[in-house]
């Protein structure tokens, strides 16, 4: 036994807490709504704990399956908002940081992050936690090392810098389904035979499971030698993109993919060609790309001896994300991260709107009473389902979307059947989900304004369910006038073809429609929370 290994062994019988006594105590997970969170709060429930999963959203937050757990309390709380963040803390034991801002539109995510992490370093010590767990990124040997990169090691040397100790752990590549390596690497493969790549499809790189990133987060609260630490954690193999390409070619059984790096593609272009090519926007994939062009391996392996496992090869992390995706298993997924942005003009309770007119148009449809199956026509909508009618208009206006910098319509959705508030679903978010009666989407494409997608479902005394599709815009500008009345005219086409094709997909009768709905629409939309 090395010394290392007999500090561990007397560290951990030292100060382990049994399992049947972890339910005394609060865990808090800070950004639990996120790819890594969504998925550690589960593990942590799991493993006998108590969990305060924290969020910006509240209504994003219970919409998760962990929130009916007996153990689980959802807390709202905004890390820049220095009072809700304590009130979330206070009474935990441990906190997890799992928060980051580099979001499509978030601008200057550097300087929020660094924000955030000073707020959270002082409410933890006001809080009294005993420590503070984070996951950051491997930061590369190499001075030119992009601001993404320098940004997370900066949030892990605050997050260190307090009275509270903090655990960081440091990863690079994390494979596993629904995050944004893995569909990065989907994309690229799945519809391109032949890819002209930047250079980094030569750099190396050690991918981890985000099975194995889960081990080291929740397991390091029963090995208290890992407080105050910082950690290299990554998999058994040191790995190029390029071969990260040919395993998920052959684990997806695809034929040989032809890879062709070349030494012109800047980052701004190879940006702007994985951001039409996959699901991740040209704004995010920039970071992204410039943290590529960097080796990143792990330095030092001494979690491997403090917490000993048998780590998963990319191959078998590839292969365990590639069955998830086909069974529709997703757990969470990189878009779920991002603040829902309810907008100003459509909550309910606050004093009429005066910013400007929205526009809106409306059409309706009578069924035969079926309730069950339109609502669950409305659910399936989007995604590998499509739009129901003129698909080949919603992927021409994907495609625009992408070509200026936009999701698309590529981010799918997580699940082919079931919705929650927050999900992505191609270029719009839910914002509200009333089983049965409504479904509410905010636009997430480049817009010139505002806009909102509504779909509602109503029973009527004659035995007839209604139907109606009611868009809503508020248009910023000259420009966001000359885009409504450039649309207009496609809403009857468009909305009169999916209204018809979603009632004969519940074989019901259509009585009356589809037809447009006159006069006013009531700017009431969101509750207001």
């Amino acid at each position: 036994m090395s010394k290392l290994q007999h500090e561990v062994k007397t560290a951990q019988l030292s100060g382990n807490i049994p399992f049947n006594e972890r339910g005394k105590y609060t865990i808090c997970v800070l950004g639990a709504t996120g790819y890594v969170g969504g998925r550690l709060v589960p593990e942590l429930l799991e493993k006998g704990w108590r969990v305060r999963a924290v969020g910006r959203s509240l209504s994003k937050l219970k919409c998760r399956s962990f929130a009916l757990h007996e153990r689980c309390e959802v807390v709202a709380a905004d890390l820049f908002d220095s009072a809700s963040l304590l009130t979330a803390l206070n009474g935990c034991l441990a906190a997890y940081y799992l928060v980051h801002s580099m979001q499509a539109g978030v601008g200057d995510f550097v300087a929020k992050d660094r924000t955030a992490a000073h707020n959270a370093v002082q409410a933890a010590q006001d809080a009294g936690l005993e420590r503070l767990i984070y996951l950051g990124g491997l930061i590369p040997d190499d001075p030119h090392i992009s601001h993404h990169l320098k940004s997370r090691a900066e949030v892990g040397d605050i997050l260190s810098s307090g009275k509270v100790p903090c655990t960081a752990f440091r990863a690079g590549v994390i494979i596993g389904s629904g995050s944004a390596s893995f569909e990065m690497i989907r994309y690229l493969v799945d519809r391109l035979p032949v890819m002209i790549t930047p250079k980094w499809v030569q750099t190396e790189t050690q991918p981890i499971s985000i099975r194995d990133v889960l081990f080291y987060l929740s397991d390091c609260l029963e090995y208290p030698v890992t407080t105050g630490n910082s950690f290299d954690i990554g998999g058994p193999y040191i790995e190029t993109y390029e071969r990260l390409f040919r395993v998920y070619q052959e684990e997806a059984g695809l034929r040989k993919r032809i890879i062709i790096p070349v030494p012109f593609l800047t980052p701004r272009l190879s940006s702007h060609w994985l951001g039409l090519v996959s699901p991740i926007p040209a704004a995010l994939a920039k970071p992204l790309v410039l943290g590529l062009r960097n080796r990143v391996v792990c330095k030092d392996y001494r979690i491997r001896e403090i917490m000993p496992r048998e780590l998963s090869s990319c191959r078998l992390a590839i292969r365990r994300a590639l069955d998830k995706v086909s069974q529709h298993l997703v757990d969470s997924c990189w878009s779920d991260a991002g603040v829902i942005r309810s907008p100003e003009w459509a909550v309910c309770g606050d004093a009429g709107y005066t910013g400007g007119t929205v526009f809106h148009t409306a059409y309706r449809i009578k069924l035969q009473i079926c309730s069950e199956k339109l609502w669950a026509s409305i659910l399936a909508i989007g995604g590998a389902n499509g739009w129901y009618g003129w698909n080949a208009l919603w992927s021409v206006r994907g495609w625009i979307d992408k070509l200026v910098g936009g999701v698309g319509l590529r981010r799918g959705r997580r699940n082919p059947t079931k919705i929650a508030v927050g999900d992505a679903l191609d270029f719009w978010r839910v914002l509200d989900v009333q089983e049965n009666k409504r479904l509410l989407l905010i636009a997430e494409m480049k817009l010139p304004g505002e806009a909102l997608l509504e779909f509602s479902l109503e029973e009527e005394n004659s035995g007839k369910s209604v139907l109606t599709m009611t868009a809503l815009f508020l248009p910023r500008g000259v420009g966001g006038l000359l885009y409504w009345w450039a649309v207009y005219p496609f809403h009857s086409v468009v909305f009169k073809s999916m209204a018809k094709a979603m009632a004969e997909k519940t074989a019901c009768k259509i009585l009356e429609g589809p037809m447009l709905v006159k006069g006013e629409a009531p700017m009431c939309r969101i509750p207001k929370s």
